[in-house]
């Protein structure tokens, strides 16, 4: 019986699936579950993939398993209300990503021989796409990059398509002198005081980047936040060194915050303390 099934500990996905058809029932689920719509489902499943790489970046595979779960969670959500909708359901989706990986990959699941590197695989892979697309009628080498995507990520995605039809930097010096050039540009905007121009070449800027990580072969996502990681460390330790002189970051000032961090940088790295 389906109550059965909900709280059977070892129920693994048809329990999961159950247990969101009963928060969705119109007449006993939960009022919250009840009202929500793909739109406003939307943000909790970016969020939820975030965290799902969060925990990857910090090694930590305990909350990884809960944030897998939470990850799966949206898209059984996202199934449900399509199903409730008479869309499509929970098994339109895994068939429709099973057929995709069975179709692209030809050298595993079909004739095609396996004897073909890495980079020849991707080639594939990306011929492959393109006339997925060509079938879904996007036209443009530029379509069906999702709107919805970080803008940095969507940056690299653009730059990636644009490339593979040869309109690309042929060198990474080549998109080093472009970053140099878009940074004069951004100091020329800003002395000019025409914050909408700035703003463009501030975009600009962070365009050129994104493009230079990719020449790189540097994920700008996963280096910002591994970024993100080492400024919350750095001054999580100033403000532990200042807790330890009975201050605050309010009672400091920058020159003393800026050797605490000068001093905390030198922890890291394993050098004795000079002060």
């Amino acid at each position: 019986m389906p109550n059965d099934l909900i709280h059977d500990p070892k129920g693994g996905l048809p329990r999961l699936l159950a247990i969101m058809r009963a928060l969705r029932d119109p007449q006993t689920g939960c009022p919250w579950d009840i009202e929500q719509d793909f739109a406003t489902i939307a943000p909790y499943t970016v969020e939820e993939a975030y965290e799902v790489a969060d925990a990857i970046q910090r090694a930590d595979w305990s909350d990884l398993t809960g944030e897998l779960g939470d990850l799966l969670l949206q898209v059984v959500f996202h199934a449900q209300i399509a199903e409730d909708r008479g869309l499509f359901d929970f098994n339109a989706v895994t068939n429709g990503i099973a057929d995709k990986m069975v179709a692209r990959h030809p050298h595993v699941f079909g004739d095609e021989s396996r004897d073909k590197s890495a980079d020849q695989q991707t080639r594939d892979w990306e011929s492959i796409k393109a006339s997925e697309r060509a079938a879904r009628d996007e036209a443009g080498t530029l379509g069906g990059v999702a709107l919805g995507l970080p803008a940095l990520m969507r940056a690299v995605k653009l730059q990636k398509r644009a490339a593979r039809v040869g309109f690309d930097w042929p060198q990474t010096a080549d998109v080093l002198d472009k970053v140099a050039e878009e940074m004069a540009e951004l100091a020329e905007a800003e002395a000019s005081g025409d914050a909408d121009h700035t703003e463009e070449e501030f975009g600009d800027l962070l365009f050129v980047m994104a493009n230079l990580a990719r020449h790189m072969k540097i994920d700008p996502e996963a280096a910002l936040r591994r970024a993100n990681a080492k400024f919350t460390q750095r001054f999580e330790r100033i403000e532990a060194l200042l807790a330890a002189q009975g201050k605050t970051p309010g009672d400091s000032d920058l020159v003393e915050m800026d050797a605490l961090w000068t001093q905390a940088k030198a922890e890291e790295r394993g050098e004795p303390n000079k002060s």
